[in-house]
């Protein structure tokens, strides 16, 4: 009992990060200037990299600064790249949707990096959730730009990479000096190519400035201390599932702050996404016997 208690602990905690996220694209369209995405993503991640690391005072050592480049690439760089073209690009529930396909991605990475097996149920509450997040934020009219549609789905696949690196190569270190690190190295990798490919930001607004510091301050350090966290403790495919809520959260916002009205289909798709990501939660806990010849119980294996 006590260990079903610490992994749903666990869940509820690392659910707090992707919920949070889902407030990225609200922030991006409403306090961000346009056309920008490599800055953006670049302001994002190296102030809250480097004040975390001021708060750390520890660098990596060793094999652990090609990883926390490699990581700090696929978990922010790269990622953040893509996420804010996609977001520019397209209608907000076309680029969630292209990016629901990460948690089919990170099942079949798990199956090659970790050696975890593919479970069927597992996959299928991965479609049930993508299905969910269709009903919920796509429309009729919603276009499909080519551009934003491929870096959606090249953001997905790069957040799947990192995802299952962050479980397979396990720090020597704190989550949160975890965090410092990859941070600080994702955004010194936007450096050069924001300024090589993008021109001068404007002067920044009031607005802007609240809105990068919200994105870097909580949408990047705080919830990635509490992703990676999560990672160390629970399946990478388990904790993939719970970005679903990215999207709940995101139309959520728009019922509540923009006054959009919500219809039968996005209320069967918020029914499916918690359906999806309860399955999920359900599918990857391990099963042991409790005693011989009673039937298996569940058990949580702690990283």
């Amino acid at each position: 009992m006590k260990a079903n208690s610490r992994y749903l602990a666990d869940v509820l905690i690392t659910a707090v990060a992707p919920a949070i996220w889902g407030s990225t694209y609200f922030v991006t369209t409403s306090l961000l200037p346009h056309g920008y995405p490599l800055t953006v993503a670049m302001l994002r991640a190296l102030p809250a990299g480097l004040l975390l690391l001021l708060i750390v005072r520890k660098l990596p050592t060793g094999v652990w600064w090609g990883r926390a480049f490699i990581l700090g690439a696929l978990n922010f760089s790269f990622f953040w790249a893509m996420l804010f073209v996609s977001a520019y690009r397209l209608p907000g529930g076309v680029a969630a949707t292209v990016g629901a396909v990460q948690p089919l991605i990170v099942i079949a990475l798990s199956r090659l990096f970790l050696g975890k097996p593919i479970r069927f149920l597992a996959v299928v509450a991965g479609l049930i959730g993508m299905s969910g997040v269709a009903l919920l934020v796509l429309t009729p009219n919603a276009a499909l730009d080519p551009v934003g549609v491929a870096a959606g789905l090249a953001g997905a696949v790069s957040m799947a990479f990192g995802t299952v690196l962050s479980r397979h190569w396990q720090p020597p270190v704190s989550s949160l000096t975890f965090t410092s690190w990859q941070l600080t190295a994702g955004g010194i990798l936007l450096v050069p190519v924001a300024l090589l490919l993008e021109p001068a930001l404007p002067t920044p607004t009031t607005e802007n400035i609240l809105g990068i510091a919200y994105l870097g301050l909580i949408g990047a350090a705080f919830t990635y201390l509490l992703w990676f966290r999560g990672l160390s403790r629970i399946e990478p495919s388990a904790a993939a599932s719970l970005g679903f809520l990215s999207p709940v959260v995101a139309t959520l916002l728009g019922w509540l702050a923009l006054g959009q009205s919500l219809t039968p289909a996005q209320i069967a798709g918020f029914a499916m996404v918690l359906a999806s990501v309860w399955l999920s939660q359900r599918t990857m806990m391990p099963v042991r016997p409790t005693r011989p010849g009673a039937s298996p119980q569940p058990a949580i294996r702690q990283a």
